[in-house]
């Protein structure tokens, strides 16, 4: 794949612009403006630089704590299965990361609370907390 910098740079003069409060939660699913990374960091899915990501925690109305998403099925340790409008999806728990409110695109659906309590539980396992 291609990487195309300055595509990427122009898009995030226009985040670091955008002011607009948003409200969210977390268990909300968002499109999220992803920069471009290397190597075996989670990049954008689309050519708008953005990919499915989860809310794991807001830590204030202007960040908070995310997991990437891929349909992509990956089963060990590091992955968590659900199913979300009859798609299968897995959660990236080794990609967490923190961001500002600014990368969000657009919502798209809340994901149910028990596969949310259960990738939460798996990343807590996970990390020994």
């Amino acid at each position: 794949m291609e990487k195309d910098f300055d595509k990427w740079n122009e898009l995030k003069k226009e985040i670091e612009c955008n002011d607009e409060k948003l409200l969210f939660n977390q268990w909300e699913i968002w499109w999220l403006s992803v920069w471009i990374n290397s190597r075996q960091e989670t990049c954008w899915k689309w050519r708008s630089f953005r990919r499915p990501i989860l809310v794991l925690k807001k830590l204030s109305s202007n960040t908070f704590i995310w997991i990437p998403l891929s349909t992509k099925i990956k089963i060990w340790t590091w992955f968590a299965q659900y199913t979300q409008h009859w798609e299968d999806f897995t959660a990236l728990l080794y990609q967490i990361r923190m961001f500002d409110i600014g990368r969000f695109q657009r919502r798209i659906w809340e994901m149910d609370e028990k596969d949310f309590l259960e990738i939460k539980n798996r990343l807590k396992n996970l990390l020994n907390l």
